[in-house]
């Protein structure tokens, strides 16, 4: 069910103008989570699908909430990696289309498991200006950019002087010459950080809530149902839920 955002989104008052309506579809908690922008080309070459989807995967399992725009490509690499879906898609359509429909399923289980949010109201269909919109929102949400790859001219490029305009860190992902000519751009010109060791850079964000063995996780494996876990364990439930960290099957809560 599509709603309206009433909450102010304080990342939000680095853009040049606050959106004047925001809509969305899933959990609104997920913002009170640290969050890094994740975006990229439409059409990444193997190796930066590998190692999108090693970094998403690597920051989702410290508790770090991935932000994309549910683009093809890299977007939707860096969704889907994320732990049970704990991402945020921002859509530059309105959230009673699901676009691109490539992508349908993973807008879905966004939808289910996530968040996605917009500025733009039902019916309202994607156009150039509204994809500039959307990319401004991903970055402001995140406490850091990370552009995958990137030609010199493209929307991945207008993103990156957002992020420097709002003093964002910008990680890159190292290429080969002539391959992501944005990316290295940005390395020969010092504006952004090469990301040369992936289990180093994560361990600088979030905490590594998958290794928890406390003693909430121990009564966890017990596969209690939810309610007698709320009753002893309120708090938790709903922070390791959050976190990835257990999930609720048929009543019951396991530990994923």
């Amino acid at each position: 069910m599509i709603k309206r955002v009433e909450v102010y989104i304080n990342e939000l008052n680095l853009m040049k103008k606050y959106p004047k309506e925001l809509f969305f579809v899933g959990n609104l908690e997920l913002l009170k989570k640290p969050k890094i922008s994740i975006i990229g080309t439409r059409r990444p070459s193997s190796y930066t699908q590998f190692k999108t989807a090693q970094i998403s995967s690597g920051l989702s399992q410290r508790g770090v909430c991935i932000v994309s725009g549910a683009a093809m490509g890299v977007d939707a690499i860096a969704h889907k990696s994320t732990k049970s879906y704990h991402t945020i898609a921002v859509m530059a359509n309105g959230l009673d289309i699901k676009y691109p429909k490539v992508n349908k399923e993973v807008i879905a289980n966004i939808e289910k498991k996530g968040l996605i949010i917009s500025q733009f109201k039902e019916g309202f269909h994607a156009t150039p200006w509204s994809f500039v919109v959307r990319n401004e929102i991903v970055v402001s949400l995140g406490d850091a950019l990370i552009v995958s790859e990137a030609d010199l001219k493209s929307g991945s490029m207008r993103s990156v002087e957002y992020a420097l305009r709002m003093k964002k860190k910008i990680y890159v992902l190292p290429h080969r010459l002539d391959e992501s000519k944005g990316t290295n751009y940005l390395l020969k010109n010092n504006l952004a950080i090469a990301i040369y060791d992936i289990d180093e850079f994560i361990s600088g964000y979030g905490n590594d809530v998958s290794t928890i063995e406390d003693e909430f996780i121990v009564y966890c494996k017990t596969n209690p149902t939810y309610e007698e876990a709320i009753k002893k364990y309120s708090n938790r439930v709903f922070e390791y839920e959050l976190n990835g960290v257990i999930e609720v099957k048929n009543s019951k809560i396991v530990v994923i």
